[in-house]
């Protein structure tokens, strides 16, 4: 396994962020880590500034862990992976790195004179609530960090356990901008089962979007992702909005499913095995590259919209889900329904 030369976000660099003696590999003997092995790091930055050529409508990012044991399919983080000399399939479900002095390093880095308190954007990577953090417990640290600089931040996540971090997110959103935002793509059991299966399922999340809400911290669900021809029909897109609306969500953002190096080949072997009948039609349909097509897209963003404002939700608006306010539009720019890519 490789650790030195690299940056936070995987690119090699120097000096390296952490170095093969700061690393302590740890596995245990529970039912929920079992066939896990935690490498245990003390990263020597935290704050990331995302790539200019990035599609991400934000700038910085926390990432406290890097695998995930989410072990969605789909997730277009697997490439990291590859950054250690690791799979970006098995061993990004089962190899999880732990920067277990995030939070002191996050003090020291926000209270640094060259940071001006700009906002920063955590689970755009791999989920800050996967279930290794019931057990290294980095986000409380990282929160009361943010809180004590009144440093605005936003947070998307699969995982219920954002509930035990409840009341910090409302002394949170008392002194700064706090975005809080739920991945559920589809309600299908089955689905989930197969494609997300170290998840807590999608019911479970709405339920947390619905606590969220109810004790005062306004909740989004980002719709994400879209599986083409597996959840995208006109049915199981209105099933899912409905779930979405009745768990208090303040907005809805779809998202097609993307496809970049390191999750497309771990997603194919998944298809391939799930529904081989499939891989034509995905072939077809990503043959341009990592993304759907644009007409697929609209139409997805369309019929979604369609919905939440049926249900009383309203269209998503840029940038609610993270609570920055975007610039407005000009009156002569009307591209029509399009996707935001976060994911």
């Amino acid at each position: 396994m490789r650790w030195d030369n690299l940056t936070g976000d995987g690119e090699a660099a120097a000096p390296a962020l952490f170095s093969t003696d700061a690393v302590v590999s740890r596995t245990f003997d529970t039912p929920e880590f079992r066939g896990i092995t935690f490498h245990e790091i003390r990263a020597r930055s935290i704050v990331n500034r995302v790539p200019g050529a990035s599609r991400m409508p934000f700038e910085w990012t926390v990432n406290p862990y890097r695998g995930c044991t989410h072990a969605c399919v789909y997730c277009f983080a697997r490439k990291t992976h590859s950054y250690l000399d690791l799979d970006t399939g098995r061993d990004f479900d089962t190899q999880v790195v732990v920067k277990v002095n995030a939070p002191e390093l996050l003090r020291r880095e926000l209270a640094a004179p060259r940071w001006r308190g700009e906002h920063i954007a955590m689970g755009t990577n791999v989920d800050c609530y996967q279930r290794a953090e019931g057990r290294y417990q980095l986000m409380p640290g990282i929160l009361g960090a943010l809180v004590e600089r009144a440093n605005p931040f936003s947070i998307l996540t699969k995982g219920t356990l954002i509930l035990r971090d409840l009341e910090l997110l409302r002394r949170a959103a008392r002194v700064t901008d706090v975005g809080v935002s739920v991945s559920v793509g589809f309600t299908d059991p089955a689905l989930w089962r197969t494609v997300e299966p170290g998840t807590p399922s999608p019911e479970r999340r709405l339920d947390a979007v619905r606590t969220l809400s109810e004790h005062g911290v306004p909740c989004g669900v980002l719709m994400a992702p879209v599986i083409p021809f597996l959840s995208d029909s006109p049915e199981q897109l209105r099933a899912t909005v409905r779930a979405i609306a009745e768990a208090g969500a303040t907005s809805v953002t779809p998202l097609v499913l993307h496809l970049r190096p390191g999750a497309r080949e771990w997603f194919t072997t998944w298809l391939t095995r799930h529904h081989p009948r499939l891989l034509k039609r995905y072939d077809a349909l990503y043959d341009g590259g990592s993304y759907a097509p644009k007409w697929y897209q609209r139409r997805i963003t369309g019929m979604v919209h369609d919905l939440a404002a049926e249900y009383g939700i309203g269209p998503y608006e840029p940038g609610a889900h993270r609570a920055v306010p975007d610039p407005a539009p000009d009156p002569a720019d009307s591209p029509g329904p399009a996707q935001l890519s976060l994911l």
